[in-house]
Formats: C-alpha cells, structure tokens, sequence
C-alpha cells in the first residue's frame, strides 16, 4: 500500500481531517482536506465533523483550531514548528506592555500564541484589520501586536495613531527596497 492510501485509510479509522497552511509542500496539501491560511485554517476546523484534526502547519495555527474547535483533538506533526512573531511576543513581557495601556484596545494579528490571543480584545487577520481598526472610536488608543510591519501600514492608511509591539516576521524583514532594485 501506498503511502497516501495508508494516510487516506488512517484517517478513516481515526475518524480525522488535514488542514494544510499554504506553505506546506505540495505532497502535503494534495492530501489535506483543506488548505488555506491561518485563518482559513481556523474556520476549516471549526467547521468540521472530524473528532481529529491534524493541522500541518505551526503551533499557533493548531492552538488557533482548538479554540474554536475545544471538543475536537487537534494534532500538530511538530511541536517545535514556531513563528518568529509568536517567539518575540511572550506572554509576560505582551502583558506587562498592556499593563501599561490600560485604556488602549488590544488589536492583535492571529500569528500569536493563545496566551496572547487571550489578554487581547480582538484578533484579526491580514484581511480584516483594516476593517476592524477602523471601527475602533478615535477616542481609543489602539495597542497593535505583535507585527510591526502590519500595525505600521495601517496606521500610515488609516491616519491612526498605534502604540505598536516591536515584533516582525523573519521572513519579511530580510525583504528591503534595495533587495527589490
């Protein structure tokens, strides 16, 4: 047998689903049942009938699937799968920087930990930040984590003053005008 027939025949027997992230291989997501991004991600897996959920992708995707999902076991092949923005925003040190913001709104990007995820008001996406940072009354201040780079395009396209956290994607640093030239 081969080896998608043996990962289609295990996934029967444990009653599961794979959610792919896009940047899996294509091996991987051709035999997802669903690919996406975190986001998407997220919704597959709360949508789905499946008591197991394998997510191939990082951990705070999986975490992400579980807090929608908190009835269903949701796996991850690799623990050590992590994000450059979860591990520059710990939980004490996002804590203690909205400890000194009482009033601020806490808006933070999905590529977080659920421990982050927890002490913020709203989480958002690359597809809905702009959206929802522009319900927020003017009279707020608007604490943004933990990507930088997203907090600082809104707030160049909003006009909106953020109080941002220093965090950023390793990936999308290494890109610089230069880099594109």
């Amino acid at each position: 047998m081969d080896i998608v027939a043996r990962i289609q025949k295990l996934k029967n027997e444990k009653n599961a689903t794979i959610l792919a992230h896009y940047y899996q291989e294509g091996a991987i997501q051709e035999i997802a049942d669903a690919v996406g991004d975190s986001y998407q991600l997220a919704k597959a897996g709360q949508q789905c009938e499946q008591q197991v959920i394998l997510l191939a992708g990082v951990v705070f995707m999986a975490e992400s699937v579980k807090i929608l999902n908190p009835s269903k076991t949701v796996l991850v092949p690799d623990l050590n799968a992590g994000c450059s923005l979860v591990d520059e925003a710990p939980y004490d040190q996002y804590l203690k920087w909205r400890q000194q913001h009482p009033d601020g709104i806490a808006v933070t990007y999905i590529n977080s930990s659920a421990q982050v995820k927890a002490i913020s008001d709203v989480i958002v996406t690359s597809s809905n930040a702009q959206k929802i940072v522009e319900a927020i009354p003017k009279n707020r201040p608007i604490l943004f984590g933990p990507d930088k780079n997203l907090g600082a395009y809104l707030a160049k396209k909003l006009n909106r003053e953020m109080i941002m956290w220093q965090g950023s994607c390793q990936v999308h640093v290494l890109f610089a005008a230069q880099e594109l030239i």
